[in-house]
């Protein structure tokens, strides 16, 4: 099957009408978990802008505290996984300040449960990965916001 260039697929839903474009959405939210929470995000970024950083910030707590850390093997399943979620919750908002918040949410958490004290390689392969997605996208931030993201990278970082 040769699926349709996104161009096609817009050309395409320009001529539906209002109830059957409403149709295919919900229809599309039931295929996957994922639509349905990239819909949900869109229909009320406009009214509550923290939403999705609020509810990704939720799920990496439940994920960060039912984790097991017992051991540098399973401390390294464990936050691969979070990175994971955290990477796939990432695609659904575009704003770079958005992502950024997670991004150093994210490192945060990984001090704090004390992923970082096993010095196994992989975990701080993550980790430093993590702190260079954040020092690229804070270097296309505006200068006042790129202090402030600094800073909290300093933090961070132990500086």
């Amino acid at each position: 099957m040769n699926i349709p260039s996104l161009a096609a697929l817009k050309k395409e839903l320009s001529y539906l009408e209002e109830k059957e474009l409403i149709n295919l959405l919900l229809d599309l939210s039931k295929f996957t978990r994922d639509n349905k929470a990239f819909l949900y995000f869109k229909l009320n970024e406009k009214d509550q802008p923290s939403l999705f950083v609020d509810t990704v910030k939720e799920e990496l707590d439940e994920l960060f505290q039912k984790a097991n850390t017992t051991s540098f093997y399973l401390s390294k399943k464990s936050a691969q996984t979070i990175r994971r979620k955290l990477n796939k919750a990432l695609k659904f908002n575009k704003n770079k300040e958005d992502q950024l918040e997670l991004l150093l949410y994210f490192c945060e958490q990984l001090q704090k449960y004390g992923y970082l004290k096993y010095q196994h390689p992989i975990l701080q392969s993550l980790f430093l990965r993590q702190v260079e997605k954040i020092q690229k996208s804070i270097a296309a931030l505006h200068e006042d916001l790129q202090f402030d993201y600094s800073m909290r990278l300093d933090e961070i970082l132990g500086k």
